[in-house]
């Protein structure tokens, strides 16, 4: 026995001296991961799940906000058209006065420099949107005309007489004409 180490070649491990035996560390590690098999992957798919989730919140709440802006826009504009043509109308309204004048010069001095400027107006206003009741000879209409004079006579009710002009809107009366009716 020249060699130290074969001195301990027949000696059972279990036998030195009272220690404990000698484990095999590689067996006993891969039995515990065997009991206990490490979950890699849920780990990592849960932030992932998280943001996707976030996302998608996040998409929706932008959708919702471009969805109310484009309602709003919508509003705004509904509401200055709305505006812009409530205050023209108002104007319009004023202006009837002033028709009614040029329509009293007219009857009073039928001339053309007096022609010349009702036309100009009633044209010009036209243009916007105003527009006189066409009420002589017409069937009588309850939101057109307001019958003031009553004669009797046979058939359905017609204007037989304007005594002031009536005026529309854009399709809205503003002012019905005041007339004479003959008929039931």
């Amino acid at each position: 026995m020249s060699n130290p180490d074969d001195a301990f070649d027949d000696v059972n491990p279990d036998e030195i001296d009272g220690q404990e035996p000698v484990v095999d560390l590689d067996a006993e590690l891969q039995a515990i991961l065997e009991e206990q098999p490490v979950d890699v992957a849920p780990e990592e798919a849960d932030p992932l799940v998280a943001l996707t989730e976030e996302r998608d919140a996040y998409l929706d709440s932008l959708r919702r906000v471009q969805a109310d802006f484009e309602n709003y826009r919508k509003r705004v504009q509904r509401e200055m058209s709305e505006a812009r043509d409530a205050g023209a109308a108002t104007l319009a309204g004023k202006l009837i006065d002033v028709l009614d004048t040029v329509d009293l010069a007219l009857a009073h001095d039928p001339s053309d420099s007096v022609a010349q400027i009702a036309t100009a107006l009633v044209d010009a206003l036209g243009k916007e949107g105003l527009e006189r009741v066409d009420a002589f000879g017409a069937a009588f209409d309850p939101e057109l005309h307001d019958a003031v004079l009553h004669e009797e006579g046979d058939g359905a009710a017609e204007v037989i007489e304007v005594l002031r002009s009536g005026w529309k809107w854009n399709g809205r009366v503003l002012r019905p004409a005041m007339v004479k009716v003959k008929g039931s």
